[in-house]
This record gives structure tokens, C-alpha cells and sequence, in this order.
């Protein structure tokens, strides 16, 4: 089914949910000016956590996948992108930077199955490098290289979060991203009390203004609660073809966003990389779809 043929209202479901994925790095850098980032993201999880748990049943998955996913997305994905975003690197950037985990999630895939690498996934991984050395050989005070180290590492976690979840099978991922948020919060504290200390999380916390908590329950809600609930929703009603290839808008919007709202700069080099990864992505994720639909249909 091509995204023309999706119902209007599903449709803008789905931009809904890749507007909010990439507008929330302008929300996550407005509440890093208040929150440590450690301390943010334990937050972020906490309010993903409670109440919800109490009314979605646990996945029948065994716990070890849920403390594995936890642990991964929590403090491997968000605990270094919120490290990264802390002045290390810009917003525009870090929401396109971390869709290479689509390449680690395709390359765990692949050792898992023991599946060889096909020459359109050589040319998008060439593609969304080439972009990425372009980042790098304009690193700056906005985007350094421990900035798209830190993001590159949470782009791994954000993969081995998803190995995780397929080995799950067909779950409700609400629940499941509920359910192991019962795993993210511990590590995320430790390492806040560790890194950031008692006192500066304190004294945060009491300081923070409204804005804050409610890009806190931005985080929680609308990020998390909304956006896995609306994609889970939308993938269980029209093939995975139609709905994935509308992330791709995720970095236009987060660029977007970052460009109209805090006035980041978007010189030629920073196109130029944007349009490397996101013609990688774009390869990676439509050549199957299009080699799929050229093959002629089966013999009678």
C-alpha cells in the first residue's frame, strides 16, 4: 500500500507522531538550560513509568528483555544524547545524527542471522558516513567531536534497544517501553548522584520553573507515551512499508524546528551533511521496498 493510499486522518496521525519525535530536541536542549542531564533523563523515565504501570498489564516477555531494553534506551540512548546535547552538540544536528542506528540495528540483524551484507546497504552506509566526516570536519563550540561521539554511542544503544525488542517478538510496545522503564531508572540515578552530585540535582530541581517540568512531561507523555502508543497503532494496521519511511521526516523537523525556534544556523555544510545521511537513510530503508514491487508477481 503506498502513504498516498493511507486515510487522511491516519496520515496525519503519523506526522503527528514524526513532528513531535523531531521537534522534542528543541524541547530537551530549552530544559537542559535547567536540568542536569542524567537527572533529566532519570525523570523522563520516571513519568514514562509511574503511573502507566499500574494500568498496562506486563508484556509476556521474559525480564531479562525488559531490564536489557531498559538499561539500553535509558541510559545507553537517552543518558548520552542528553550528555551530548548538553552543549556538545546542536539540536538540528543530534535529531539527525542519531538515525544511524538504523545502520547498527540493520548490522545486529545481520550477525544475527548470518545474512550478508548487499552492495544498496554499502552505498547508504557510504552515504551517512560521508555525511557524518562533513559534521566532523566542521566541528565548532556548537557541535564538537565528543558531541557526535556521545550521539554516534546513543545511536548504538538506540539500536541494541530495538535487537532487543525483536527478539521480544509482537508485543504491545507501550507496555513493553512502560515496563522497562522499571530498568532505566535505577542506572540513570547512579550515574546522576555519580557525575552530577546530590547537590547541583537538588538545587535543580527546586529551581526548576514550570517550563521545565512540563518539558519533563513532555518527555514522558508526549514523546514517549504518545508517540510509541500512535506508531505501535498505525504499524498494526498498514504494512511496515508504508508507515517506517515517514521517520525520515524526524530530521527535517528536528532541524526545522531547531532553526525557527533557537535560531541554529544552517550553512551549506550542514545541508550538504544533512542530505549525505538522509539520502543513506532513504536508500537503506525504500531500495527493498522498490526492488520488492519490481519483481514479478509469483506463477499462477
Amino acid at each position: 500500500m503506498p502513504v498516498a493510499a493511507l486515510p487522511l486522518t491516519h496520515l496525519l496521525l503519523a506526522l503527528a507522531v514524526v513532528a513531535v519525535w523531531g521537534t522534542n530536541f528543541v524541547v530537551i536542549k530549552q530544559a537542559l538550560t535547567e536540568l542536569p542531564p542524567l537527572a533529566f533523563a532519570a525523570l523522563r523515565f520516571t513519568f514514562a513509568l509511574l503511573p502507566a504501570v499500574f494500568f498496562l498489564p506486563r508484556p509476556k516477555v521474559p525480564w531479562r528483555h525488559l531490564a536489557a531494553y531498559g538499561v539500553l534506551i535509558g541510559a545507553g540512548q537517552f543518558g548520552l544524547l542528553y550528555i551530548a546535547m548538553n552543549g556538545e552538540i546542536s539540536p538540528g544536528l543530534a535529531s539527525l545524527v542519531v538515525q544511524v542506528q538504523v545502520f547498527f540495528t540493520i548490522g545486529l540483524a545481520m550477525a544475527a542471522t548470518g545474512e550478508r551484507v548487499r552492495l544498496f546497504q554499502i552505498a547508504a552506509l557510504t552515504l551517512a558516513t560521508a555525511g557524518i566526516g562533513v559534521i566532523l570536519a566542521h566541528s565548532d563550540r556548537t557541535t564538537t567531536p565528543l558531541g557526535l561521539a556521545l550521539v554516534i554511542l546513543a545511536a548504538m544503544g538506540w539500536a541494541g534497544g530495538n535487537h532487543v525488542a525483536k527478539l521480544s517478538g509482537r508485543v504491545n510496545m507501550l507496555a513493553y517501553v512502560v515496563w522497562a522503564s522499571l530498568f532505566s531508572v535505577p542506572p540513570l540515578v547512579a550515574m546522576s548522584l555519580v557525575l552530577e552530585g546530590w547537590p547541583a540535582v537538588s538545587a535543580a530541581l527546586v529551581k526548576a520553573s514550570p517550563a521545565a517540568w512540563a518539558a519533563v512531561a513532555w518527555q514522558s507523555a508526549g514523546n514517549t507515551l504518545f508517540g510509541y502508543a500512535a506508531w505501535g497503532w498505525l504499524l498494526a494496521r498498514h504494512p511496515a512499508a508504508t508507515i517506517t519511511p515517514m521517520a525520515l521526516l524526524v530530521p527535517v523537523f528536528g532541524m526545522g524546528a531547531s532553526a525557527l525556534l533557537l535560531g541554529e544556523a544552517m550553512p551549506i555544510w550542514k545541508i550538504a551533511a544533512a542530505s549525505l545521511v538522509m539520502a543513506g537513510l532513504a536508500l537503506n530503508i525504500l531500495w527493498p521496498i522498490v526492488a520488492a514491487r519490481r519483481l514479478p508477481p509469483p506463477a499462477a
